[in-house]
């Protein structure tokens, strides 16, 4: 993309012969295209200085860098390339070198040779594509012995030493014709004693168990850039972990700060912009700029993905997409970012010198601002002084220069009340997570809001107490601190949500990074639909089984954390939340009896015509989990019990190949991995309980729901919705529910069979509290057996959803119209309840007013009332049909 069409090239040109001796003599020793460029055909002259054919790739890369330097520095002056443009093509140019370099290196003793298994990874501007004019490069030689190209006595690291000698030699050494670029390998893994060139495994492991914290930010702007370019990018593959942490991880403040602290400490240079000022080191630079992006890259990154670019203004611009940075700061820093760029180039250009430092001479200084186009050095100081400033205010800011203490204090913070302090000194002596010094540092950063915040709370002693209760848990800290550091209002929201909802303080006390999901833009919305959320899940950067086993664990375990966020916070309905709950355990089965299932066929293979399907029942077939609800399946299968093999390798029946395999996708479900577990799953609703086979075929399950099936059974099936398998075969199924549940039935031996089972669940499982709205008499068990009665003997209302249910049952004028609005208030405070009254009993005061706002009412006074109306009146409904009277 080229700069403004009314460029000034003679002023471009005059300023080149006044300021440049470096392009001057490209002028001269390239007259065509001087010429070219004299006429303004710039983009010509570009090709042309791109067209070099000589057979020494040494030769032929050293005049294309000085045609490249030539064009691009006169189209730059003359506002023909934008910076974007001009740093691309250097960039470009870096990778073509490196990748005829190592071709032409490797040839030289292996001919006609493919350089397969050696590779240039680009770092730094290169990687980023952002390289100057005068820019070293800083690659990694990285190489495959398995299959790297070498002579018959040569070892492969002795070949690829020579190949990286050659390369470095030809592309940095001076000749008459100049040099292409001087290659740095310094960034190299363990540089003071590795080779120049060292195996991808080598370079793999030392990421793994000895990197440094620079390292990890260097390979944000990673790329394959020469070479074996494949074997490069899987090679970053596997990089990506170590880069992108899944959780976000404010620890890179520290690691920064640090690396900070030593660049500064070995600057000797002026601080301010003046002479000598660096323009990449100095306070306010370059480098702090890209320090800037990079940090809230590395903290954030892992988990949008949408961070991860390798330029310095596209990473600016996508953190404040994402309401990370404030658009403002965004727009400074870019802004900043480019100009100072800009007056590097200046430098660079005028006797193609590595410079970043401002000349100490006046003369000079002025010769740089005229290039530049201004009228002295002055003018330029003046210009960079306002540049830099603002890069310096906002960086000191992220680091929190001004404020940071150099080392923790053994006690409280001063400024604290003296009971906060009291506690504070016992904490630093007897929880684990605060016995380091970084841990303490950060911890005084955040106790003057932590006292202000627990003193606000609803119930300060209570916050005080789940508070170190949730502190004695934590294996470490820095990263929670740190987080409540940055966004003040997290603290406060997270003593309210461990103050009034149990369950998701015992979450948070087992994996703090829950507290990850609600820093995204969109942390307070509902749950995408199933397919999208499936698409997430599936998304594990690591294609291992156990890997994608983890990932949708903590897919899972953001979103069931942020649902009860939403919960307590009353942003959305609780009849929402829970459909909202449902849609995540759809995806959570669809990917992980996927994942089951391919790691199951990899060894016993596929049975042709064959497949699984599982069966939703209860809450999750009637799509609407509550926070606590599990999982009630059955699995099933299509084909023959008999008679066929699998084609794997270890072949099995078809009815053994189906319960391994439903055996294996529960496990995928239920059992605890490193990320902790996932789902209850509930299998005891399958024909004959407990005591049949785990999957049955579909043609036993009709014959079994036809002449076997207990009256429970056909209710449970009332709420029975097909969730897995192909859309032919789950259609088969849906159909052999449809035909159970229209089946005529005998209306007596119906309403006996459904008291019965009322009775018996009565007996054995009594009300825990005035608050188990589910078992309380007239509650949501009485509520369902009635629907479920009127279901299967009118034949009406076959819905697995219960309110659609109830909704067809009145249309029919088989209820009255208000039993959907009783049905719904039980429903939500059964949702709401799960999280802020547990065991059914009454909640403290403060969690007695979330509850009540949950559901929609103005008091808890009022929603005892609704509940209690609701009960009464599904109470009534029971009389009418069953002729029995309900203690309420």
């Amino acid at each position: 993309m080229n700069g403004q069409t009314n460029c000034d090239w003679d002023e471009a040109l005059a300023r080149v012969r006044a300021c440049s001796p470096f392009l001057t003599l490209a002028l001269s020793r390239m007259p065509d295209l001087a010429e070219l460029l004299a006429q303004g055909r710039a983009d010509e002259a570009l090709a042309l200085a791109k067209a070099t054919d000589d057979a020494d790739v040494g030769k032929a890369l050293r005049r294309e860098r000085t045609g490249l330097a030539l064009v691009l520095g006169v189209g730059d002056l003359a506002g023909h390339f934008t910076l974007d443009r001009v740093m691309a093509e250097l960039s470009s140019l870096a990778d073509r070198a490196l990748d005829r370099a190592i071709a032409a290196a490797i040839r030289r003793r292996v001919p006609d040779a493919d350089p397969a298994g050696f590779t240039a990874i680009a770092l730094g501007k290169h990687g980023a594509g952002e390289l100057n004019y005068s820019s070293d490069i800083d690659p990694i030689l990285l190489y495959d012995p398995e299959i790297l190209p070498r002579r018959a006595n040569e070892e492969p690291g002795e070949a690829a030493q020579r190949y990286a000698r050659w390369l470095v030699e030809t592309l940095s050494s001076q000749t008459a014709d100049g040099y292409v670029f001087r290659v740095d390998l310094r960034l190299r893994p363990a540089s003071e004693v590795s080779p120049l060139a060292i195996s991808f495994d080598a370079a793999m492991s030392h990421y793994e168990s000895s990197a440094l914290a620079w390292e990890r930010a260097a390979y944000i702007r990673a790329r394959s850039a020469g070479g074996d370019l494949a074997a490069g990018e899987r090679f970053l593959d596997q990089m990506r972990p170590f880069v992108w942490r899944r959780n976000l991880d404010f620890t890179a403040i520290e690691e920064i700060r640090r690396l900070t602290m030593r660049i500064r400490k070995a600057y000797a240079g002026p601080l301010e912009p003046g002479p000598g000022f660096d323009l990449k080191r100095g306070r306010g630079g370059i480098r702090e700029v890209e320090f800037f992006a990079q940090t809230h890259q590395l903290i954030y990154g892992g988990r949008q993905p949408d961070l991860r670019q390798r330029g310095t203004r596209a990473a600016l611009d996508a953190l404040a997409a994402e309401g990370i940075i404030a658009a403002e700061d965004a727009r400074v820093l870019g802004e900043s970012y480019y100009r100072l760029r800009v007056v590097e180039h200046r430098l660079q250009m005028v006797n193609d010198r590595q410079t970043h430092e401002l000349p100490a001479s006046g003369e000079a200084l002025n010769n740089v601002a005229r290039l530049d186009g201004l009228p002295d050095g002055a003018a330029l100081l003046a210009d960079l002084a306002q540049v830099c400033g603002q890069v310096a205010a906002r960086y000191d800011e992220l680091l929190g220069e001004d404020a940071r203490a150099t080392a923790a204090a053994p006690g409280a913070p001063a400024g604290l009340p003296d009971d906060f302090a009291r506690r504070v000194i016992g904490w630093k002596d007897n929880i684990h997570a605060l016995r380091g010094t970084e841990a303490r540092i950060a911890f005084d950063a955040i106790a003057p809001i932590l006292s202000e915040a627990l003193a606000g709370a609803n119930e300060p002693d209570r916050a005080m107490a789940r508070w170190e209760t949730l502190l004695a848990r934590l294996p470490t800290a820095i990263n929670l601190f740190r987080l409540f550091e940055q966004r003040p209002g997290l603290l406060e929201q997270v003593l309210r949500i461990i103050t009034l909802a149990p369950p998701l303080a015992d979450a948070l006390a087992r994996r703090v990074e829950l507290l990850d999901a609600l820093i995204d833009s969109t942390a307070l919305d509902l749950p995408d639909d199933v397919p999208a959320l499936a698409a997430r899940m599936a998304a594990c950067e690591v294609p291992d089984y156990e890997a994608r086993l983890d990932h949708i664990r903590l897919v899972v375990g953001d979103a069931r954390f942020a649902l009860g966020v939403q919960l307590v916070e009353g942003r959305h309905d609780p009849l929402a939340i829970a459909e909202g709950l449902c849609r995540v355990a759809e995806a959570a089965l669809q990917v992980g009896a996927d994942a089951a299932t391919a790691e199951f066929e990899a060894k016993h293979g596929r049975i042709d015509g064959s497949e699984l399907l599982v069966l939703g029942l209860g809450r999750l077939g009637g799509g609407a989990l509550t926070p606590a609800s599990d999982l009630d399946v059955v699995y099933l299968f299509n084909g023959a019990e008999t008679g066929e093999e699998s084609d794997g390798p270890r072949p099995l029946t078809t009815s053994l190949y189906f319960n391994r395999l439903a055996t294996r996708v529960t496990a995928a479900l239920s059992v605890p991995t490193a990320e902790g577990a996932l789902y209850e799953v509930d299998t005891r609703l399958r024909p004959q309980g407990n005591q049949g086979p785990l999957a049955v075929s579909l043609d036993s399950f009709a014959q079994y729901q036809k002449d076997d099936a207990w009256t429970w059974e056909h209710m449970a099936l009332c709420r029975a919705r097909p969730l897995y398998g192909s859309a032919a075969a789950r259609e088969r199924l849906a159909a052999i529910i449809r035909e159970v549940l229209e089946t005529p039935r005998d209306a007596g031996k119906l309403k006996s069979d459904v008291l019965a089972m009322r009775a018996e669940i009565a007996k054995h499982k009594p009300p825990r509290g005035p608050l188990d709205v589910k078992l309380l008499r007239g509650g949501l068990v009485d509520c369902e057996f009635l629907v479920h009665f009127l279901q299967l003997r009118e034949r009406r209302g076959l819905a697995p959803g219960v309110d659609t249910a109830i909704g067809g049952l009145i249309e029919a004028g088989l209820l009255p119209p208000d039993m959907a609005d009783h049905f719904s208030a039980l429903a939500r405070a059964l949702i709401s309840a799960r999280l802020l009254a547990p065991d059914g009993l009454e909640p403290p005061p403060a969690a007695r007013i979330a509850l009540a706002q949950a559901c929609g009412h103005e008091d808890y006074a009022a929603m005892l009332a609704a509940l209690g109306e609701a009960r009464q009146a599904i109470a009534a409904q029971w009389a009418i049909q069953f002729g029995e009277e309900l203690e309420v």
